[in-house]
């Protein structure tokens, strides 16, 4: 626990400051030292580009999926959004097992037991192996039935079909790649998974563009070639990854330590329900959309892959708050745990602040680098300059709920996730377009409200946060 800070406890040196400057040792001795802050700062913004980068280049494969079959037209974009929804879908309970990996580990590793941060991340990886087996299954089985629940028409289910089965057929690299990059984050190395998610970039931007137009003397494979590139860059991604994870001793492989189990389940468990309520609001979310027509939901997907260059950057920003709470709480060092969390906050909104006015400037010539079609690039335009605004909120409910999330209180940020999603985002999209029957516009809107709702309710549970309750 960190010493309170008082005059009695002051140590000699400090005494004779005092004497000389006593405003300043005072303000030093409550506020802490700026040079110490200037310190943490450093290491804030050292942690946490790479994380950053590492969200965006995650993201970037799929954005990049977009991007290739945008010439195919309007049906191959849906096919490849849904497929790509269904992984997001899958990897619910996932990223419940990672969130909780890097938080145990953190907390392991700020308080210096290093050993039992390496048993944890063997129980989480053996962990992961089960529930890839049975999201293969789960997947190849009833993913292409649930985009037509979705309802999916027969242009896109032309190519949603094949591409669902492929995508999961290799889920196992998707979902390994995500719980090794947890390990390393909790280790507060962030550069290694960075350096495999851009290997993963490179070699799909490599392989793509050929087997989806039969370039170079490949055959021409369309969506399905779009499949083939992103199964196979990240199973080389994954190899890498898993290499330098065994290289640096990160794992100790042995009997699975089931009170290291328990801890990161328990907090896991409420992330993975928090990604349920998440994602299967985003389905019902999407079906309103749908109800709008193909060129609608083509125009929503493109929206969405262009404005996740600044809401991957905020979800990096919400994983390394929460490495920097784990870490320093782990420590004990409470007052390095809140100015972490502020320069997190920082960088988010500065990334995300200059995204929201890209946004609202050049809308239309950023739709036009994945798609030519006029009609999904008017309404695209609508879209981009639309969730702008939730920019600001977004930004806010990332890091606040990635230090919630360091702190261990993942299920508040479960309920609120599950109040705001269904009783805003859903509830609101149903009335405008079942009861009202607004515009496609006015459901894009509720996207807006939820942000707004969701980041004052993270906000207000992170002030009332006392951080000495938050050791794991």
């Amino acid at each position: 626990m960190e010493p309170e800070h008082s005059l009695r406890q002051l140590p000699t040196a400090v005494h004779g400051s005092f004497l000389k400057n006593p405003l300043t040792t005072l303000r030093h001795s409550i506020l802490g030292n700026p040079a110490k802050r200037v310190s943490i700062r450093r290491r804030v913004v050292n942690l946490s580009l790479p994380v950053l980068l590492s969200a965006l280049f995650q993201r970037l494969v799929s954005i990049v999926d977009i991007f290739m079959v945008g010439g195919l037209g309007a049906a191959a974009i849906a096919a490849v959004g849904l497929g790509q929804f269904m992984v997001f879908l899958a990897m619910t309970v996932f990223w419940g097992l990672s969130t909780g990996t890097t938080v145990v580990i953190a907390h392991l590793w700020g308080a210096d037991r290093l050993e039992d941060a390496r048993k944890a991340a063997f129980a989480a990886m053996l962990t992961c192996a089960v529930m890839i087996v049975a999201a293969t299954a789960a997947g190849t089985t009833y993913g292409s039935r649930l985009a037509l629940v979705m309802g999916a028409g027969t242009d896109v289910m032309g190519y949603a079909g094949r591409y669902i089965t492929l995508v999961f057929l290799y889920f196992g690299f998707t979902a390994g790649l995500n719980l090794l990059s947890a390990i390393m984050h909790g280790r507060g190395d962030t550069k290694t998974p960075m350096t495999a998610i851009l290997l993963v970039n490179i070699l799909h931007v490599v392989i793509a563009w050929p087997l989806i137009y039969g370039k170079f003397g490949f055959p021409r494979l369309g969506v399905i070639g779009a499949a083939y590139a992103i199964n196979l860059s990240e199973a080389i991604g994954f190899f890498y990854l898993l290499f330098r994870v065994l290289r640096q001793n990160a794992v100790n492989i042995g009997r699975p330590d089931l009170e290291l189990w328990k801890r990161i389940w328990k907090v896991g468990y409420p992330v993975a329900l928090e990604r349920v309520a998440q994602q299967s609001g985003q389905l019902f979310y999407s079906k309103f959309i749908l109800g709008y027509g193909t060129v609608a939901y083509a125009a929503h997907q493109v929206g969405l892959s262009i404005e996740s260059l600044s809401f991957m950057p905020g979800a990096g920003m919400g994983i390394a708050a929460a490495t920097l709470m784990g870490q320093s709480l782990g420590a004990r060092k409470y007052r390095q745990a809140r100015v972490g969390h502020n320069e997190a906050m920082r960088l988010a909104l500065l990334v995300m602040g200059v995204m929201a006015a890209i946004f609202v400037i050049i809308p239309a010539p950023l739709l036009s680098l994945f798609t030519s079609d006029s009609e999904v690039i008017r309404e695209g335009t609508v879209f981009l300059r639309l969730v702008a605004l939730a920019q600001i909120p977004l930004a806010l409910s990332f890091v606040y709920a990635g230090s919630l999330r360091g702190t261990g209180d993942t299920f508040y940020v479960f309920i609120s996730t599950l109040l705001t999603m269904w009783g805003v985002r859903v509830f609101l999209a149903w009335i405008v377009a079942d009861v009202l029957h607004l515009s496609l516009y006015a459901v894009w809107g509720v996207f807006v409200i939820d942000w707004w709702v969701r980041a004052a309710a993270f906000a207000w549970r992170y002030h009332k946060r006392d951080l000495h309750s938050g050791v794991l």
